[in-house]
């Protein structure tokens, strides 16, 4: 049964069981922010078949996105890459391939990988076009609904959709006349040129009650994607992404009329100073559906470490209220991303996601802080194991250089401060004050 479905009838599901066992949600309060669609659950399909909570009152989730291109595509490496995010504790995963034996891909990472894979139907759609006529605008919107029905049965758990992309959107970017960084999404400029050439509505507006019923038949969580989301900080809230947000708010709304489960995508490219600005308004228009964070970027110059620029926006989206982050690679505008390049991309969006959820659930994701802290005062390395977000890094860097000293490390030696301070201390803290 469909989450959504059983959540309006008041029938706890065994996937909201585990998730109330995971995040430590009554159930009951799970119905209620399922039912409000404020909250998602998403399932892996095979092997574990892990349970995702996304939304309000949730940990911050990470997305790690890989996938080919007519640039690279090796089969063996996509799945490697799978398994390393799902290895590194990614929240789910997103098969975008656009390039090779696409079925076969897909199906390949799905068995895999026990968390929830998430794909763009119109990669495929566009690709098999071209190899067959040459030309991507001659899309068959039959064979785009008949694709999604395809991959929702293949096991895919939630799909990028460009619904918010129509005539009334695509009128707003021309009237606007410009932008720094024109169109990067790539789903988003083919349906763009689709329906400039056909002169036509965009068929997933639409049908969009079409949309729903089959992702809701295979309860696959509808994610409403950013087409014309900014590639540029000088491009963050202006009137074409505006247009589309407002849009895929109401279109937020309708799916849940329709019990499709159903979350917003973000941008992009934003400065710090309109992040808040950002998710406030997706929250407001939306009745605070899970959001999508695709980053995001504050400046466009950081090729190269662009994981550490994301990483900053995602601790600010994060404290703001964002509930999925999509992670951000070193590649990341430069080539596709590689093996190394994923776990590094994975792990510092974990590192974000708990920065900003230590503000956004002050009490609750700050208690590995507090322990970390006591542990680290009273020098109780193998404790300080358990609460680290990356233990074996730690003990890596301790054991290729032979840091530890007595019960102190190379960092200050005899001078440490802890263990100096700790012989002050001692004479004046209470024990009481000590254990706290």
């Amino acid at each position: 049964m469909n989450q959504l479905t059983a959540a309006n009838q008041g029938i706890v599901t065994e996937e909201m069981q585990e998730l109330s066992r995971l995040e430590g949600m009554p159930a009951e309060t799970l119905i209620e922010r399922i039912r409000a669609g404020q909250l998602i659950i998403l399932r892996g399909r095979f092997n574990k078949k892990q349970v995702v909570g996304i939304g309000k009152g949730l940990r911050t989730k990470i997305n790690a996105s890989i996938g080919t291109s007519s640039a690279c595509c090796n089969l063996d490496v996509e799945v490697e890459k799978a398994k390393t995010a799902e290895l590194h504790h990614a929240d789910t995963l997103m098969e975008l391939s656009a390039f090779g034996d696409l079925n076969s891909i897909r199906r390949s990472v799905l068995s895999a990988v026990s968390v929830p894979v998430g794909n763009v139907p119109l990669y495929q759609a566009f690709y098999e076009t071209t190899v067959k006529y040459g030309d991507a605008s001659r899309l068959d919107p039959e064979f785009l609904f008949d694709l999604i029905e395809m991959q929702c049965a293949d096991g895919i758990a939630f799909m990028a959709i460009h619904c918010g992309i129509n005539l009334f959107t695509v009128e707003r970017l021309k009237r606007q006349g410009y932008r720094y960084g024109g169109l990067c999404s790539k789903g988003g400029a083919l349906m763009v040129q689709w329906m400039m050439k056909n002169n036509r509505e965009n068929p997933l507006y639409e049908q969009f009650d079409r949309v729903c019923g089959i992702l809701k038949k295979y309860d696959t969580v509808l994610s409403l994607g950013n087409g014309i989301r900014a590639g540029a900080i000088h491009d963050s809230l202006d009137r074409a992404q505006m247009a589309e947000l407002i849009l895929n708010c109401e279109l937020a709304e309708i799916a849940r009329k329709n019990e499709c489960q159903v979350m917003v995508e973000g941008p992009g490219h934003v400065p710090l100073d309109e992040i808040e600005a950002n998710i406030k308004l997706q929250k407001k228009m939306s009745n605070d559906a899970p959001y999508y964070m695709l980053g995001p970027l504050p400046t466009d110059i950081g090729a190269g470490m662009d994981h550490v620029t994301a990483a900053i926006g995602a601790a600010h989206s994060a404290m703001y209220g964002a509930d999925l982050i999509c992670y951000i690679t070193p590649a990341e505008h430069l080539a596709l991303p590689n093996v190394e390049d994923v776990a590094i991309g994975v792990k510092t969006a974990r590192l974000a996601a708990h920065v900003g959820d230590v503000v956004k659930l002050k009490g609750r994701a700050d208690m590995a802080d507090k322990q970390l802290s006591k542990d680290r005062r009273d020098l109780r390395w193998e404790n300080q194991y358990k609460n680290l977000l990356f233990p074996e890094d730690a003990k890596t860097i301790i054991e290729k250089r032979s840091s530890m000293h007595g019960n102190g490390c190379s960092m200050c030696g005899e001078m440490c401060a802890m263990k100096n301070s700790s012989i002050s201390f001692d004479a004046f803290l209470c024990e009481d004050k000590r254990n706290t």
